[in-house]
């Protein structure tokens, strides 16, 4: 089953996206063992980012160009680009190895150049928008002209600029369209996440909706399910312990194992809306309690509280029956512990 499939399917749990980022640490080799991790944990797709820091930002000392607060306070934006991009040349030999692991592979483009470079190298099954792209509508629409289906994050972003951004890409050819509830800190913290918000962007758009999830554990992914996510992103490492540039809030290959299992599990259990007892009820009815001999009784006795109880198991009459039998007489023998039943009245 394709990506875009397992996003459509709401029979199917979530699709799982493992975020490579800048945590391959400028090593192709540390970038494909991370790719191999991630097929080898479960996941459904690898994602690359593509850019170059003259292509998100400027060579600048001056104070805004400096980030002034969280995990990379001090740090140059260029310096910071510099050191997580992904070389333009691994991506055609990522996207083989990524294809003969059987794990599909994107990317986030983050200009209109990386947009035509990912089109002509390794025609990628759908393109991600990274939320601080959300606002930016002429990579938006020139990602549009591909016709390749678009997964939105939309972070810090208002109803307003997702339903500008939303416009830009249905009205310039994205017809399959997923929107990602995320907080733009990195790493972010579960209060304040809103992620309510998720299955309210899906139904506001009519779209499928999902997460991007930058918290450093498992919970809210699997929150999430609950909501309807149909597509959860995490970033990935081989290890937290290499310090890549993303690696603080990255998992490590056996948690983002544990992730898939847990979505899972997580989907398995939602099953259907209908009021009544799973399956797995329906072997435990033998546990409810019914109306039994509690003594012998012979033909014509009175039922009484003191020849009578409601016990389990539930092969007798059930108890919603007490107050009508009290009183009557038994048409035959029943003897101790065994079942009232229709022909002892």
């Amino acid at each position: 089953m394709n990506l875009l499939d397992r996003i459509l399917d709401p029979d199917k749990a979530p699709a799982i996206v493992a975020e490579l980022s800048g945590n391959h640490n400028n090593s192709y080799e540390t970038a494909k063992d991370i790719i191999k991790a991630a097929s080898d944990a479960g996941a459904h797709a690898v994602k690359l980012q593509t850019y170059t820091p003259q292509s998100i930002t400027l060579d600048s000392d001056r104070e805004e160009f400096v980030v002034q607060e969280g995990l990379w306070k001090g740090r140059r934006l260029h310096d910071l680009y510099q050191e997580a991009c992904t070389p333009y040349e691994w991506h055609k030999p990522l996207s083989e190895y990524a294809r003969d692991l059987g794990i599909e592979l994107f990317s986030t483009p983050f200009d209109e150049k990386a947009v035509d470079f990912l089109e002509s190298e390794i025609q990628p099954p759908l393109y991600k928008v990274s939320s601080f792209e959300l606002t930016h509508l002429p990579l938006l629409k020139h990602i549009a002209q591909t016709g390749k289906p678009v997964v939105l994050s939309t972070g810090m972003a208002s109803l307003q600029e997702i339903e500008e951004a939303v416009h830009t890409l249905r009205s310039n050819g994205t017809e399959n369209l997923v929107l990602l509830k995320c907080v733009s800190a990195y790493p972010s913290e579960a209060k304040g996440f809103n992620l309510r918000s998720m299955a309210a962007m899906g139904q506001t758009f009519k779209c499928p909706s999902g997460l991007s999830d930058h918290t450093l554990s498992n919970e809210i992914a699997v929150a999430s399910v609950a909501l309807g996510a149909r597509l959860i992103e995490k970033h990935v490492t081989d290890s937290r312990k290499q310090g890549a540039i993303d690696s603080g809030f990255s998992l490590e290959p056996s948690e983002l194992s544990e992730l898939v299992q847990a979505t899972k599990r997580a989907h398995e259990a939602l099953g259907s809306p209908e009021i009544r007892g799973s399956s797995q009820d329906e072997k435990q009815t033998h546990f409810r309690r019914s109306i039994y001999a509690s003594a012998d009784i012979e033909a014509g006795d009175t039922f009484t509280t003191e020849n009578l109880r409601i016990v389990r198991p539930s092969l007798g009459l059930p108890p919603k029956y007490w107050e009508e039998i009290l009183g009557k007489k038994a048409t035959r023998q029943i003897p101790f512990g065994h079942p009232l039943n229709p022909k002892d009245l």
